[in-house]
């Protein structure tokens, strides 16, 4: 499945900036270099979250695993270009099917274990999936059970595997047992996995994974990355991290997007390092994992490594002395905590913005050493004048434009719109042709939806300036905001609605629902919209509101658009909007 261009297959190619070597290649050859080495490991409370001891492989465990995988994928019949559907947390299993897909140009369409019946049967739909590998459980949550109720509106799917959670509680009926198949399957070698490659004509140019994002529209998008196109941002990571052959990586990332497949995958494959899984974030397991594995290079949120300052006694005989570089990002990073790791632990914090379609920009010490500048901006790659460092920086062009006018933004003092165009930018969202147009501007150049403005005393910097996408961004995750209005809208006592974001020191923002009632003298309580989305909308739990206010009626502009910036004004002042609007709220319970 090459869905990227000819055109561009020939340019980049030519350049130099695509290869000819596949996920699956650089597996194979890293596998037969390393053996023995160590390659990853499960998260230290595996046991506790979805069953199971945590395991521990080398490259040469893994390379068994991974054979294992495609002579069940291959015995099911599931071949090149077919889809398949994961929902499993961080875990040993995860790098296993991914690679097995890499050799046998299966598609993997990844999914957070927060998405419920609403997401699960869009995304299977949309893919028309072949199958859906899953979990037991995760907590109380049972995974395998619940995908198996969706099985009728499942039309293209025709098997569910699961992996037990070795409580010797049976799977439900029509679920599979992946561990029984890769046992009755006898697992192909080195040769037999190169050998299908050659022989289903697999490239560095078929797509390799369809991950989700949230923008604008009332659904996830599907957004179709290539071999060529996932490597490219991998060897941007290694430069921006500088990390060297073997590097030991704690990643508490969801392994389902750009931020976790990037760094899980890429670079630790590129690397040939040791990667230590975490799932879902647990500061004390994290700090545990960073006593208990030398580590080279992480990655955190902004609020938790503020955390890490402001309690310096939980760092009490961690050894950081081999971790030189923190990843961040999904949120401001304030100058003082970039300042403060260097001074204090001679760790650099990497400032990084991105998205699954590919924009990215990174705020590295080479190209930003001033710790302050980096918590603010970010390298004007492709323009006239300026010279970067970063490996990619002469691959990627930027513009800012004027939402507005259209006009393109080139001083100092207005906010527009980021644009990109490279290599690393996807083609367009998968079988989605009128999103696709719509997400290019008349220049080839993504429309990425945030905004920025131009900074530095010789206008050499981007300066992130809010989003132009109507979304909220709860810890690292977006959300759309048309998708949950649509959603509660269906709910009996709701009029109207508008979502906007709840500033939140941890997560960033949390989702807050205002609601005109269709009558105001019912009550309407924040945990009976929970439950209705819960169990009527079967929505993820990430997307739930976590406030409700209550209004008379929502404020407008003379077209009738919402206009949110006046809500958000309220809501970021409840007393003075419950006094001069009538504002009821409801807030979730700690």
């Amino acid at each position: 499945m090459i869905l990227v261009s000819q055109k561009s297959i020939d340019e980049y190619m030519s350049k130099g900036w695509w290869g000819t070597l596949t996920l699956g290649e650089h597996f194979l050859d890293m596998a037969a270099k390393n053996g023995a080495a160590f390659a990853v490991a499960d998260p230290p409370n595996r046991t506790e979250l979805f069953g199971g001891a945590p395991q521990n492989w080398s490259w040469g465990a893994l390379c068994e695993q991974v054979g294992a995988l495609c002579a069940v994928l291959h015995a099911q019949g599931v071949g090149k270009d077919d889809v398949i559907v994961v929902q499993l947390p961080n875990c040993v299993q995860l790098h296993a099917i991914y690679l097995a897909c890499a050799v046998s140009g299966v598609v993997v369409s990844p999914v957070p274990m927060q998405y419920r019946a609403h997401e699960l049967v869009h995304v299977a739909t949309s893919t028309a999936a072949k199958g859906v590998i899953t979990t037991q459980r995760l907590g109380k949550y049972q995974a395998a059970h619940e995908i198996a109720l969706m099985k009728p509106l499942l039309p293209s799917v025709q098997w569910v595997w699961s992996y037990g959670d070795a409580s010797g509680q049976p799977l439900p009926e029509g679920v599979q047992d992946l561990d029984i198949l890769l046992l009755q399957a006898p697992a192909w070698d080195d040769d037999g996995m190169r050998a299908h490659m050659a022989r289903i004509a697999l490239t560095a140019n078929d797509v390799f994974t369809i991950c989700w994002t949230s923008g604008t529209e009332a659904r996830s998008k599907g957004v179709p990355r290539s071999h060529n196109e996932w490597l490219l941002v991998g060897t941007s990571v290694i430069d921006a991290g500088q990390m060297q052959p073997g590097a030991q990586m704690v990643i508490p990332f969801p392994f389902v997007n750009m931020a976790g497949i990037s760094t899980s995958l890429i670079v630790w494959l590129l690397t040939g390092g040791g990667l230590h899984h975490h799932h879902p974030f647990d500061l004390k397991v994290f700090i545990g994992q960073l006593q208990d594995n030398p580590t080279d290079y992480t990655v955190a949120a902004p609020a938790v490594l503020s955390m890490l300052l402001k309690t310096p006694e939980l760092l009490d005989g961690v050894d950081l002395s081999r971790l030189k570089r923190i990843g961040s990002g999904g949120g401001p990073l304030a100058p003082w905590l970039v300042e403060q790791f260097a001074a204090r632990f001679g760790i650099e914090v990497i400032n990084y913005f991105g998205s699954n379609e590919g924009a990215a920009l990174s705020s590295t010490p080479q190209d930003i050493p001033n710790q302050q500048h980096r918590a603010n901006y970010f390298p004007r790659l492709g323009i006239d004048g300026f010279a970067w460092k970063a490996v990619h920086a002469n691959k990627v062009t930027t513009r800012l434009v004027d939402v507005d006018s259209g006009e393109e933004i080139r001083a100092p003092g207005k906010v527009g719109e980021l644009r990109f165009k490279g290599p690393m930018v996807f083609s367009g969202y998968f079988n989605s042709p009128e999103l696709t147009v719509n997400a290019f501007d008349e220049l080839g150049f993504y429309k990425t939806g945030d905004l920025f403005d131009i900074a530095g005393d010789r206008g050499q910097y981007y300066r992130f300036a809010g989003r132009s996408k109507d979304i909220v961004v709860r810890g690292g995750m977006n959300i759309s905001c048309e998708e949950v209005e649509s959603l509660l809208l269906s709910h009996p006592k709701v009029r109207e609605v508008a979502v906007i974001g709840w500033p939140d020191d941890v997560l960033g923002e949390k989702v807050c629902a205002v609601v005109v009632p269709r009558d105001a003298t019912q009550a309407l309580e924040l945990d009976e919209l929970v439950a209705y989305l819960k169990n009527v909308g079967k929505v993820a739990a990430f997307k739930l509101p976590e406030r409700i206010e209550t209004i008379g009626e929502l404020p407008r502009n003379p077209v009738g658009k919402v206009l949110k910036r006046v809500l958000r004004e309220r809501m970021q002042a409840p007393s003075t909007a419950t006094a001069a609007t009538g504002c009821v709220a409801h807030r979730a319970k700690d």
